[in-house]
């Protein structure tokens, strides 16, 4: 068994008692049991640390830490992130074994999170949810100084967007196999950018300016446009979502905290619309069919606040709680189907959900924001999630495949 250098005997998950009624353990099952599962049916997890050069056995004594930690010690109705970040601060000295083979953060994070929730699907755990399928936090590289955007044109693509160093606009894609590398896209941009797509090969690109105007680049399928100015005054990011083919829906908070919304129809831009409020952080807005918009903000309390487009006409402001640090996010796997991301008190990502009916209670997911997130969904079961890290590098989680 390996013996890390730090501590005196190595650590037996199995010697240690919890103090569990023996009628409750004997309905969970066993250490021994979950690990079979993983090396029969999850190998690829002990392939991925070995590949970066740890030897297998000591692979299968740090994840069968993991496994009796969860079963004996955790607080099963959590999410795996909770119960990843108790056991972190429970064993803090497992950073140095990986950090003896070189192995980063990232990864360790992301297999470890998957041996949780493994354990959680065995069990029932996970507050009484199916399986999320949530990976841990990877890194992407790059130097942001704004949050990210992203927008996809087709499954299993992903097209993101943030600020770098000489405040123009970067872009990265995955085009199903593999990340391209960062590439300029000029402008000078004051706030993080906003993406969307209304159809294959087509991206539309938005950002305020140094003269605080909204600012508009497009890909056509082939080439990017130059940028042009669309005006207003704006004293936050844009955010911008599309109910259809060719239609754009572009919001802005304005010089009075109040929402404003500008539309292309198709032919032409409209002028602005004031839509109320009093948003105290840069929006953000999604459309889960022709006739259908959310948006969300930032309230003046710190919490999450909604207001929608039915097709006819505009709700009133809802609250739905929570402390937020920084502007939210949101997407739409299906009809009648939302997901709002938050950066929370503890700079840790938080989602709501929106089931068709009623709202979820919030979720930590884990991680170290240091900008608002941003998110999009590329099919019915998988929706992806940027930020920016604190190492000012780009973040992902994802869910689903």
């Amino acid at each position: 068994m390996y013996r890390h250098p730090y501590q005196g005997p190595p650590f037996n998950p199995q010697n240690y008692y919890y103090g569990q009624p023996d009628n409750y353990v004997r309905q969970r099952p066993s250490a021994q049991e979950v690990m079979q599962t993983l090396r029969s049916q999850h190998d690829n997890l002990y392939s991925e640390l070995e590949q970066a050069g740890m030897n297998r056995g000591i692979v299968d004594y740090i994840f069968l830490l993991v496994v009796s930690y969860t079963l004996n010690q955790a607080n099963t109705n959590q999410s795996a992130n909770q119960i990843y970040n108790q056991f972190q601060n429970r064993f803090p000295w497992l950073n140095l074994i990986f950090r003896q083979f070189n192995i980063s953060q990232n990864l360790s994070d992301r297999i470890l999170v998957r041996v949780i929730q493994i354990v959680l699907n065995a069990i029932g755990g996970g507050g009484g949810q199916p399986d999320q399928d949530w990976t841990g936090w990877e890194s992407l590289g790059g130097t942001l100084t704004s949050g990210p955007a992203v927008s996809s044109w087709q499954p299993n693509r992903l097209d993101v967007f943030a600020r770098g160093t000489g405040q123009s606009l970067y872009h990265r894609s995955w085009n199903g196999r593999q990340w391209s590398g960062w590439e300029n896209l000029g402008g000078t941009l004051t706030s993080s950018p906003a993406a969307v797509s209304w159809g294959p090969n087509r991206i539309d690109v938005f950002a305020r300016g140094t003269d605080q105007s909204l600012y508009h680049k497009w890909w056509n399928g082939s080439s990017w446009s130059d940028w042009e100015n669309l005006g207003g005054t704006l004293t936050s990011a844009p955010a911008v979502s599309s109910r259809r083919s060719n239609q754009l829906d572009v919001f802005v908070r304005g010089t009075n905290q109040r929402l404003y919304k500008k539309t292309w129809n198709g032919s032409n831009w409209e002028d602005w619309e004031d839509l109320g409020g009093t948003l105290t952080s840069a929006p953000a807005a999604v459309s889960w069919g022709p006739n259908r918009i959310d948006v969300f903000a930032r309230g003046q309390n710190q919490d999450l606040i909604h207001k929608w487009w039915n097709g006819s006409s505009w709700s009133n402001w809802e609250s739905l709680g929570g402390t937020l640090t920084s502007g939210p996010a949101v997407s739409s796997k299906r009809p009648n189907r939302l997901q709002v991301f938050v950066r929370g008190t503890t700079n840790e990502l938080y989602m709501r959900e929106w089931n068709g009916s009623s709202w979820s209670n919030w979720q930590n997911l884990g991680g170290n924001l240091t900008s608002e997130p941003a998110a999009v969904s590329w099919g019915p079961n998988r929706t992806d999630v940027f930020a920016r890290g604190q190492n000012d590098n780009l973040i992902h989680l994802y869910q689903g495949r």
